[in-house]
């Protein structure tokens, strides 16, 4: 199967961004990234600093945020808007207004009946990274991972416009679906999709997935003692993208709402248990 127009672009567009430069033409490239996208850099190292436009891109904390540490708190896994969230109707959520994904085809073929009818009447948060983004997610409560599957796609934009025009934008991009368990035994979904420019989404652990290169066909990775902590690093975005997060009914109790923007570390909902 050849690759699609969207993924050869972030090929060639993720080798320029990964060229380290001499350093001064480099400080140029990254000062002007900067500069256009309205980058806050007063949290991460001067912009010199970073050898490769993709250094700058996946850049992280000189210090870690504080958060709540109360298990009933769930934090925002990244800074992002959230272009939508709210309750899924069956398996249905909101891409945007007006216009619907189903979580099952979201999911994919290797998540069994049984696990995609766990979060049917659940909850969805859409969480768009721009550009301007940081780029790194981290988890949202303490939590074990059951299962990560690869499902290989395209790499549309996942900006607003596109939201907007693109039916089903998510289900035909190329995204990651990550199984977590809570300590008490509740489902929820972390799903990374990737987007235009680049289009590398980094699981930090499980290396063997790897996003915008040659794979044609879905990778599963099931794990038996895999627990994370809130607040751990696990990865990030080489340019922007989205994280949704779908979970069981009543499950959680959101405290943000649509067309917001959000931080890493922000207590985004109660967790119900």
């Amino acid at each position: 199967m050849n690759k699609h127009i969207t993924s050869l672009i972030s090929q060639k567009f993720g080798k320029f961004a990964s060229h380290k430069f001499p350093s001064w033409f480099q400080r140029i490239v990254n000062q002007s990234y900067v500069s256009l996208m309205g980058l806050d850099m007063s949290e991460f190292h001067s912009p010199a600093t970073y050898k490769s436009l993709n250094e700058l891109f996946t850049r992280r904390l000189r210090e870690n945020r504080h958060y709540s540490l109360d298990g009933a708190d769930f934090i925002s896994p990244c800074d992002s808007l959230i272009s939508e969230c709210g309750d899924l109707d069956e398996s249905y959520a909101l891409q945007i207004k007006g216009m619907q994904y189903s979580t099952d085809e979201l999911l994919g073929e290797n998540f069994s009946d049984e696990e995609k009818k766990a979060v049917h009447n659940g909850q969805f948060i859409n969480f768009y990274l721009s550009p301007k983004d940081y780029h790194r997610y981290h988890i949202p409560m303490n939590l074990k991972v059951l299962k990560a599957v690869h499902i290989p796609g395209k790499l549309y934009p996942v900006n607003m416009p596109s939201l907007k025009k693109r039916v089903n934008l998510f289900i035909e991009n190329e995204r990651v679906v990550i199984k977590c368990e809570t300590l008490d035994k509740k489902v929820f979904y972390m799903v990374l999709v990737g987007a235009l420019n680049v289009g590398v989404m980094q699981v930090s652990f499980e290396p063997r997935i790897k996003t915008n290169a040659n794979a044609h066909s879905q990778s599963v990775y099931e794990y038996e003692e895999l627990y994370l902590n809130k607040g751990d690093d696990f990865g990030c975005f080489e340019m922007g993208s989205t994280i949704v997060i779908i979970s069981e009914e009543n499950m959680f109790d959101l405290l943000v709402s649509g067309k917001k923007s959000v931080r890493y570390g922000q207590t985004i909902a109660k967790y119900l248990e």
